[in-house]
């Protein structure tokens, strides 16, 4: 898979699913736009991304853009994208990654709590894609891949919010595949299972146990393993899909 030529961006790029999606883009040829609110973790990523060797299959640098923005804030969305824009020209693929979790029961969650991850969650992607589908329309090429989790498809206790926000997204997916799908724009979500990143390191280790039992290939996902169905769901060769979620959960849900 090449995606020589291409320009990504990633929200949520600073760490765990985000970072690995940025780095596996990157060195299958994109040329990305780094959007998160730590900017010190945007520039050591950039710094990686343009020390790939090899980068596609132009055997030139990978070129990266910080994007510093929160995407809870629509102006700094906004200002975000027409300057991902300027540095480079247009937007071919758009990787809605953000994501932060207010856990509580749903009789004590704060109002606060619930809008706070329904805007980081789902809002932000509605808002994000609004700003690259010009550039998508234009060129009549676009992949807009949705990060979405296995709780938007069967619950989870203790995250109404969370699970609302990305069972929302795979309704959002579904939508903007019907509508784009006539210029040549794929909409797809990807569901990861348990993976191993900063949000679930802080998890009892008695949680990530019983959960380890429930995955039938026997082992807690990597980061790796979603970036590498984005590349995928970004490349030529998945052209004839879209609105489909695809789930990278080592087997804990499946049908």
């Amino acid at each position: 898979m090449t995606l020589t030529g291409r320009v990504a961006v990633v929200t949520g790029a600073s760490q765990g699913i985000g970072r690995a999606c940025a780095l596996k883009l990157a060195k299958c040829g994109a040329s990305v736009g780094l959007v998160a609110r730590n900017r010190q973790k945007l520039e050591a990523l950039a710094h990686e991304i343009r020390n790939i060797p090899d980068c596609g299959d132009t055997g030139t640098p990978a070129r990266a853009f910080i994007a510093n923005a929160d995407v809870e804030n629509e102006e700094q969305i906004k200002a975000t994208f027409k300057s991902v824009l300027g540095e480079f020209g247009k937007i071919d693929i758009l990787v809605n990654n953000a994501g932060i979790t207010r856990d509580q029961l749903l009789m004590r969650m704060k109002r606060a709590d619930w809008d706070a991850v329904l805007d980081t969650n789902l809002t932000s992607a509605y808002l994000c894609t609004q700003q690259v589908i010009g550039s998508m329309l234009k060129q009549r090429w676009g992949r807009i891949i949705n990060i979405t989790s296995i709780f938007g498809q069967m619950g989870q206790a203790g995250q109404a919010n969370y699970a609302a926000s990305k069972a929302g997204l795979i309704g959002l997916t579904m939508a903007i595949g019907r509508e784009l799908g006539s210029r040549n724009i794929t909409c797809n979500a990807v569901a990861p299972g348990f993976i191993e990143t900063a949000m679930t390191a802080e998890l009892p280790e008695e949680l990530k146990q019983n959960a380890l039992k429930m995955i039938p290939l026997g082992r807690i996902g990597s980061p790796e393993d979603v970036a590498n169905c984005v590349a995928f769901l970004a490349s030529e060769e998945a052209g004839y899909i879209t609105g489909h979620v695809l789930n990278v959960n080592g087997g804990m849900l499946m049908g």
